[in-house]
């Protein structure tokens, strides 16, 4: 059985191979391709409206536990 894990977006929970790992390296928010990277992460599923979503909410400051300054590196997550 595959890990479980909830989107940051939509609030659903997901198989963690159909979510992409973010995390936050200086209050800038990273895609971690391998999900392997140390430290917290947040989950969302690779979607325009899920990315939207936890912008908008401010999801992935409080899933990071910091202040998230710099989100261009979901951009080709927003375009899909």
């Amino acid at each position: 059985m595959e890990p479980v894990r909830t989107c940051v977006g939509c609030r659903n929970r997901a198989e963690k191979s159909s979510l992409v790992r973010i995390i936050a390296r200086d209050s800038v928010l990273d895609i971690d391709r391998t999900a392997s990277a140390g430290g917290r992460g947040a989950w969302v599923h690779p979607s325009s409206e899920c990315v939207a979503q936890a912008l908008t909410r401010k999801a992935f400051g409080r899933a990071l536990r910091t202040t998230v300054t710099h989100t261009e590196a979901l951009d080709a997550l927003l375009t899909n």
